[in-house]
């Protein structure tokens, strides 16, 4: 093997050992219920705009994004707009990578690649600070609930014209909306991508965590993934390409950052 192999045969077995180590990982488990608790997750921005997301998790979405070169990123749940924000500046740095690899000179705004919001309300502050933020040409945003029969026709007839497109699934987080939200968004991830579930982590928090919310242990994204990916090897589904659809853990990237709160919910389409 030559260095570079090398390096990286070395980083698959950290990972693979991270994997193995139940002690690590239910420690990792234990910090994120004290993170949850002390809503640590609230305290970061990515270039300016609030993101609700630890920085494990923002690491993640980075390589993920930088891996698959997605030309369509569909979030729901907008909130402030951080993880658009993020979504869009990684896709902007492949644009730019890619001119200078080309040895072109890059039109940001010719670009095809794109971000995709899908919020219940769309707060007018956090809307007018996007629209201002300087990848907003980057960004598209509606307003409305992520499984409501219009807004999904909106979204599948904005995604019918890119090839490579990715998931994040980030906004009620009960059972059955989580649930629907599978069956609906699911199907337009491209081979190769993600599809994302957040927030898993509410089945191992506390019963009491959310005394103000719909959701908890037995009711939550993580029981949506385990029921949905039920679904795909009992009844199977097609994608929107047409091909049946196989959703794979991808463990690899969840093990790498140890502390997420998605365990479970790193969805890799095969």
């Amino acid at each position: 093997m030559n260095p570079t192999e090398e390096f990286e045969s070395s980083v698959r077995s950290n990972i693979d050992a991270i994997g193995k180590n139940r002690e690590f990982l239910d420690l990792a488990n234990l910090m994120m219920e004290k993170c949850a608790a002390l809503q640590y997750m609230y305290n970061f921005s990515w270039l300016g705009r609030p993101i609700i997301q630890i920085p494990q998790d923002s690491y993640a979405i980075q390589e993920m994004i930088w891996a698959v070169k997605p030309d369509l990123v569909i979030e729901t749940g907008i909130a402030h707009g951080g993880s658009l924000v993020l979504s869009a500046s990684i896709l902007a740095m492949i644009d730019y990578c890619e001119a200078v690899a080309a040895g072109t000179v890059l039109d940001p705004k010719a670009s095809q690649r794109k971000v995709l919001g899908i919020d219940i309300d769309i707060r007018p502050h956090n809307r007018a600070a996007i629209e201002a933020h300087p990848l907003s040409h980057k960004i598209e945003m509606i307003e409305g609930s992520s499984v409501a029969d219009d807004v999904i026709a909106a979204v599948r007839e904005k995604a019918a014209g890119h090839k490579k497109i990715m998931v994040f699934l980030d906004s009620n987080h009960t059972h059955q909306h989580v649930l629907d939200e599978l069956e609906l968004y699911a199907p337009l991830v491209s081979k190769g991508s993600y599809c994302v579930v957040w927030d898993t982590l509410i089945e191992d928090m506390p019963a009491d965590m959310y005394p103000d919310r719909p959701w908890g242990p037995g009711d939550n994204p993580r029981t949506a993934v385990i029921d949905y990916l039920k679904r795909l090897q009992e009844e199977g589904r097609t994608g929107a390409d047409g091909e049946a659809l196989q959703l794979n853990y991808d463990l690899q990237l969840e093990h790498k950052i140890a502390m997420t709160v998605s365990r479970g919910g790193f969805l890799k389409r095969v």
